[in-house]
């Protein structure tokens, strides 16, 4: 989950990580009365993606006029394929130097990556690979913090104190809220040698939202910018729209067998709507999960059939398609073709069961798949 630099502000200042002061302001709620005194101004429209600046999405203000101009500029606009629905207000912050700071979370390395360099901004991906130090250590909060004093070592010493100092406050909030990513850049370093948090690129595991309280209040009090996530943790499975111009909704568990059908179905040139692990362990005779499924495909305006690729455990697909069949009944502005692929326990009731509700059964995907693209041709 990338948190918007806002929310990741906010998150970092609660494990003591110096942030500029700021607001937020969006399409429903107005600029604050009182900003952040004293002015200018820095006004940066918040999305999940890196490269704001040389996307217009960061302006300075140095009057509140200006600041109301450059705010109604940005909200509504799209960069990078995302909707400015919120915009951060925060004091500029005077400085000497700009550094960079990152802790990744390396599954290939089965570590931490730790990577600093003396040069920070806008353009780091410009800077030349002598200038950037790099090492993989555990995942541990002294070891992360060492990492980062040991690979400053060569910097000048203001530089190389304030990089010791804020990764010892870094690698507390990756370890303690169980982060993927922390990239601060630039980090600031004012000439008192103090140094802030100037941008803050977070990513947070999903995962561990049932184990973050913080995150979880973040996700609930944005759930319009943190969709994904607020399902998840709302309704306890993934949802995720991987093309709204899609025109296959997709009914699946396994995340695994679900990815590869999204890829199988772009291969063949067919365009998936979503990607879905409906996790049948959790429907306990309830059609609930598979109503609020039915109800986000139909949102799909492009959405032309639903393929259902269930492949059989323990879950009993009696069950499943007795409950698929009255979630279907209990949206009734849904109006797709359904063709179902179903493999395991009791196929045999759930065969008779779609049989009387004109839903066609297959066992061999590919016959399946070639069903879902006659329909979309027909239509």
């Amino acid at each position: 989950m990338y948190l918007h630099e806002h929310d990741a502000k906010q998150l970092l200042a609660c494990y003591g990580v110096p942030v500029p002061a700021g607001c937020i302001a969006g399409i429903d709620a107005a600029i604050p009365d009182e900003l952040p005194q004293p002015g200018p101004w820095v006004v940066k429209g918040q999305i999940a993606a890196g490269g704001r600046g040389k996307a217009g999405l960061v302006k300075k203000a140095a009057t509140r006029a200006e600041v109301e101009s450059q705010v109604r500029s940005m909200l509504g606009k799209t960069a990078k394929g995302r909707r400015v629905e919120r915009v951060r207000i925060e004091r500029c912050v005077d400085f000497v130097d700009e550094l960079y700071i990152g802790l990744l979370l390396d599954a290939e390395a089965g570590g931490v990556r730790v990577i600093v360099s003396a040069r920070g901004g806008m353009d780091i991906e410009a800077v030349p690979a002598a200038d950037i130090r790099s090492e993989v250590v555990r995942l541990d909060t002294i070891a992360i913090a060492d990492c980062v004093a040991r690979l400053a070592m060569t910097f000048e010493p203001q530089a190389a104190q304030a990089l010791r100092e804020a990764g010892a406050q870094l690698a507390h909030a990756f370890v303690a809220a169980e982060l993927r990513l922390i990239e601060i850049n630039p980090l600031f370093v004012r000439a008192d040698g103090s140094w802030v948090a100037g941008d803050a690129k977070v990513v947070a595991d999903e995962n561990a939202l049932a184990r973050q309280p913080a995150l979880q209040a973040m996700v609930q009090a944005n759930a319009a910018q943190y969709a994904e996530a607020a399902v998840k943790l709302k309704h306890g499975f993934d949802y995720v729209v991987v093309d709204p111009a899609g025109e296959v909704g997709l009914l699946t568990t396994g995340a695994g067998l679900s990815m590869m059908l999204v890829d199988e179905l772009r291969s063949s040139g067919l365009k998936p709507y979503n990607f879905l692990d409906v996790r049948t362990s959790g429907f306990r005779g309830d059609p609930a999960r598979l109503i609020s499924v039915m109800q986000w495909i139909n949102a799909g305006s492009q959405v032309r059939v639903v393929l259902v690729n269930i492949f059989a455990g323990i879950t009993d697909l009696g069950e499943f398609s007795r409950l698929l069949v009255e979630a279907i009944r209990r949206v009734p502005e849904f109006d797709k073709p359904v063709v179902a692929r179903l493999v395991g326990n009791n196929l045999a009731a759930a065969r008779e069961t779609f049989a009387a509700a004109g839903i066609a059964l297959y066992t061999d995907l590919d016959e399946a798949v070639a069903e879902v693209r006659r329909l979309l041709e027909a239509a």
